[in-house]
């Protein structure tokens, strides 16, 4: 099995054990600490694997070397490996992750709730769907 193969199937993993962790309602998440440290650390790892595998779906196909990640994404765009749309989804995601990371200024938890319960699963589902076509 190929390394982008093996990571596609740890991004696969992580969302799945994260919609094991994730509650129902807001006001769960918002008041356990321990549950959203969990949801927050899933997104982080969700993200970075997606990211590591943009890396690597550049450098299978010998495309730019990317500035940084967000770059990443707008390289696979570029090369409609990606739709436009997509990127721009990732680059918010890449965004969030490193405000969760680096703790940049007052985390909001609802905006986090909306995006692990409402676009994660979706967006990272659809990256997977579009790579995989070039990973073959």
């Amino acid at each position: 099995m190929s390394r982008i193969a093996d990571k596609i199937d740890e991004i696969e993993r992580y969302l799945n054990e994260l919609a094991d962790i994730v509650p129902d309602k807001f006001e769960k998440y918002r008041t356990d600490n321990l549950v959203k440290a969990g949801c927050e650390r899933y997104f982080e790892k969700i993200v970075e694997a997606v990211t590591d595998v943009a890396f690597m779906i550049i450098a299978k196909n010998k495309l730019k070397i990317p500035e940084d990640d967000i770059d990443a994404f707008r390289i696979l765009s570029e090369h409609k490996i990606i739709k436009e749309e997509l990127y721009k989804k990732l680059k918010q995601a890449k965004g969030m992750k490193n405000m969760i990371s680096h703790q940049y200024g007052k985390i909001d938890d609802r905006i986090v709730f909306e995006a692990i319960t409402e676009k994660l699963d979706k967006d990272a589902r659809e990256f997977i769907r579009s790579v995989e076509k070039k990973v073959k």
